[in-house]
């Protein structure tokens, strides 16, 4: 007996804009030349990465970049740190530089500190793409911490400059100043924080209490996904994390229900969709 369940898409969800102007550039070149080399997978999804590797997109790490001569390479949205600009210029590389203008401001800001002589420390994901690309701006002196608690495990100095990955939360970021300046700290905080992407905590929670069940659609790479799948999580407890349609399960819905599909920054639209096409055939 079919579920009939009443079905709707976020509009708000979706690639942000600085991953559809990679994608726009990478879809560019494959049209001209059939094929084109990418340092490190283009967006943190699976989906959408098989999408263009199918089209001639050829991922590579920067082992192969190093052997790499004469192409051309994208950069993709999360940045690089200079070292890469540079071996591209020894093995005659043309980057294709899709740097999102937001990560490419903090980069300067971070490079700007550096030559100050500020002691920075920067509130990202350890490994993170871009934050690689920004502890490349201080030859690698800044501190990176994911919490609190592992800041406060560094010897801090009395004036510090507090940085964000682009992609992290607000609430958080001054949480943490906050707390730092409680604790008799001077922090010179840089909100480098991109709205597109913070934004959508909010949007996020008045969607998913809107339905009976949601499906949070994401690549398992995502840090993105992963905060905001809590967020719907946290609102919604009947929120379920899916990263292709074939992990849909029936048991999860009732006849009747309402579902409400949303997704990360790194999700394509054509994949919630074809979530949407999957469910209204249950």
């Amino acid at each position: 007996m079919p579920l009939n369940l009443s079905v709707r898409i976020d509009p708000n969800s979706g690639f942000c804009f600085g991953v559809i102007y990679a994608i726009q550039m990478a879809e560019d070149i494959l049209d001209e030349q059939g094929y084109l080399y990418c340092l490190g997978d283009i967006v943190h999804n699976d989906e959408e990465v098989e999408r263009l590797e199918k089209r001639g997109l050829r991922i590579i790490d920067y082992d192969i970049l190093e052997a790499l001569r004469d192409e051309k390479v994208l950069i993709r949205a999360h940045g690089e740190p200079p070292s890469t600009y540079q071996t591209a210029l020894q093995n005659n590389l043309t980057l294709i530089d899709a740097s999102c203008p937001v990560v490419l401001k903090l980069q300067n800001r971070i490079k700007s500190s550096y030559d100050r002589k500020e002691r920075i420390f920067i509130y990202g994901k350890h490994g993170h793409a871009e934050v690689r690309g920004l502890l490349g701006q201080t030859r690698g002196d800044a501190v990176v911490f994911e919490n609190l608690d592992e800041l406060l495990r560094h010897e801090l100095p009395s004036n510090i400059t507090l940085y964000s990955q682009t992609t992290k939360s607000t609430d958080s970021f001054y949480r943490i100043k906050g707390e730092l300046e409680g604790r008799g700290y001077h922090v010179a905080a840089n909100d480098t924080i991109c709205r597109q992407v913070s934004n959508r905590d909010q949007e996020l929670r008045r969607f998913a209490a809107e339905y009976d069940q949601i499906v949070f659609v994401s690549g398992t790479k995502s840090s993105n996904g992963k905060v905001l799948y809590q967020v719907c999580k946290n609102t919604n407890d009947n929120t379920h994390f899916i990263s292709k349609v074939e992990e849909l399960q029936t048991a999860w819905f009732e006849p009747g229900q309402t579902v409400g599909i949303c997704g990360a920054t790194s999700t394509p639209m054509w994949l919630m969709e074809d979530v949407r096409d999957a469910l209204l055939r249950l």
